[in-house]
């Protein structure tokens, strides 16, 4: 109990941002910087007034503090770490774990607990050259039966292979991160302010897939030649060469906004990120692509591009578990509410439960 609440209080404290001495102080000094060390030590633990107290500060239920399920998360990769402040990400750190401790607790409490494999890493040995990172998303949709075909729902399709896919509420500088919770539980968090641009989230969640399923192919050369090769096993999973080849043909010196445009539309994935594509595959030449980009920086367009793609990344197999489980009494109103962090009368209000 000492231990797992003396977790469960650093990862608090994490999660909003705080140090010892800011939660101190936004606790009005009723307890010294010194106790809640000892707090987090494990060495003492809080009363009850001192919990409440330190819940309604840190804006959490105080059932938070009582969660049992411990998540160890390791091998933390952000895509864009450098941009990234330390306490900004251990807050983003933080909202993992406890989505993952109410993720994990209600797969244990319902039997819905899959293992992952990894069908890459014995077919897949080597990712050094654009080349070997194209056979590698060929054979996953291979062994995944996804054929040429546009994928309709990357965030679904992970959680259907059992990878868990996390939306943070961080700041624009984050896009994602992927690590391992537990010993092997594969995770992947994306930024929920990216909403409005689904291509963006799909690209960013297949990138961080290449990190998990090929590290051990590229284990061996430098960071920068690994963020390249991720992007071309991103970019070859989203739009086969296949495919790309039977809409723009094998040879082209332009391409218009709009065939772009219509690409992105079936298949999510920018007209940047198609441009790329084409010129991996030779379909266009270096300077042809140079001039491609020049126009889209000239125009604005590099953030903003003038062709939505409509379609939605979202998966409710969180949401399936837990209303099975309360449909089947496998669970109480109270738990469900629980594990969705919310209080009995929000919950049944938010969910029309009776």
């Amino acid at each position: 109990m000492t231990r797992n609440f003396s977790e469960r209080f650093k990862s608090a404290r994490l999660l909003r941002g705080y140090s010892l001495q800011g939660l101190a102080d936004a606790l009005e000094n009723k307890v010294s910087r010194q106790a809640l060390h000892r707090y987090e030590k494990g060495e003492v633990i809080p009363d009850d007034n001192m919990l409440n107290s330190i819940a309604i500060a840190l804006s959490l239920p105080i059932d938070y503090f009582l969660r049992q399920t411990i998540i160890n998360i390791e091998k933390v990769e952000f895509r864009k770490q450098e941009q990234l402040q330390v306490k900004e990400q251990g807050i983003i750190i933080e909202q993992t774990k406890e989505y993952l401790s109410r993720y994990l607790e209600l797969e244990g409490v319902t039997g819905t607990t899959q293992d992952f494999i990894n069908p890459l890493k014995d077919s897949i040995r080597t990712v050094h050259s654009y080349d070997e990172a194209n056979i590698a998303a060929e054979k996953l949709r291979e062994l995944w039966g996804l054929g040429e075909t546009p994928i309709p729902n990357v965030i679904e399709l992970l959680e259907e292979k059992n990878i868990k896919i996390i939306k943070i509420d961080a700041d624009l500088s984050f896009d994602g991160l992927q690590a391992i919770v537990n010993g092997n539980i594969p995770v992947i968090a994306y930024n929920a302010k990216l909403s409005n641009k689904q291509d963006r989230i799909r690209f960013t969640l297949l990138h961080e897939l290449a990190h998990l399923m090929l590290s051990h192919a590229m284990s061996d050369i430098p960071e920068n030649n690994k963020e390249i090769l991720c992007h071309q096993f991103a970019g070859a999973m989203l739009l086969p060469t296949k495919s790309l080849k039977e809409k723009l043909g094998d040879n082209r010196t332009r391409i218009s906004i709009q065939e772009l445009g219509n690409i992105k539309r079936q298949y999510g994935i920018s007209m940047q990120a198609v441009v790329m594509r084409a010129k991996e595959c030779n379909i266009i030449n270096d300077h042809y692509t140079k001039q491609f980009f020049f126009m889209m920086k000239q125009m604005n367009w590099r953030v903003d591009e003038p062709i939505d793609y409509e379609g939605t990344e979202e998966s409710n197999r969180f949401e399936q578990i837990l209303f099975r489980a309360l449909a089947e009494e496998v669970i109480t109103v109270e738990k469900a509410a629980f594990f969705v962090n919310q209080d009995i009368s929000e919950f049944k209000k938010a969910h029309f439960v009776l």
